[in-house]
């Protein structure tokens, strides 16, 4: 489970766990995250969760919403982010016990022993999975490759269409992260918010196809 820690000059104001399918941020008292500050907009941004991950997007705010440093509409939020709001600062933590978090501050070389009785297996195996990969099947990068070895790798066009793949225990998720038009995955426009991905799978995005590959 996520939490947000909101801090203003280094001082933290409020912590806010995430545990409903939308967490609104912004001025109005009646966002779920209230930061009366007249560099927030009234109805700021919001926080989606699907499944294990956490989206935030921006609602068009006047000074808009910076995750790092860089200026978003919608982005996937990864541990340690830090999001500014005028000048707030809003770090995303993800609790210690998921197995999301352990991939994640798995280095290579780690033994089992360095992690906590229970989670050993679970991080090892994840650690031992062989990279998925994106092979481009067609347009001016035809054939190239790309290993999927981060938590999250973004695809796509910013602006146009961009998605995310996800690298989790258990696989990897596909999802839609910017784009009026849906990616679709073997020819059928996404319809949640992410889909499980399998060894085959045919990607299309701002009319790119790709195909995901994990032996």
């Amino acid at each position: 489970m996520g939490k947000l820690v909101v801090s203003l000059d280094g001082v933290v104001i409020k912590e806010v766990q995430i545990t409903k399918d939308k967490t609104t941020l912004g001025r109005r008292p009646y966002n779920d995250i209230v930061i009366d500050n007249l560099a927030v907009s009234g109805e700021h941004a919001v926080l989606q969760m699907v499944g294990a991950d956490v989206f935030i997007e921006d609602l068009n705010s006047t000074n808009g919403t910076y995750i790092n440093g860089k200026a978003i509409k919608k982005q996937l939020l990864t541990h340690n982010d830090t999001v500014e709001v005028g000048k707030y600062k809003i770090k995303y933590l993800v609790d210690e016990g998921s197995d999301y978090e352990k991939t994640m501050i798995m280095r290579p070389g780690t033994t089992p022993a360095a992690f906590a009785p229970g989670v050993a297996a679970g991080a090892a195996a994840a650690a031992a999975q062989p990279a998925g990969i994106i092979k481009v099947l067609n347009g001016a990068a035809a054939g190239r490759e790309v290993a999927l070895t981060k938590v999250v790798t973004t695809v796509g066009k910013p602006g146009v269409q961009v998605a995310s793949i996800t690298k989790r225990p258990n696989g990897y998720a596909f999802a839609h992260v910017e784009g009026s038009t849906r990616p679709s995955v073997n020819g059928v426009p996404l319809v949640g918010d992410s889909v499980p991905l399998r060894n085959g799978d045919v990607i299309e995005l701002a009319g790119t196809q790709m195909q995901f590959i994990h032996r």
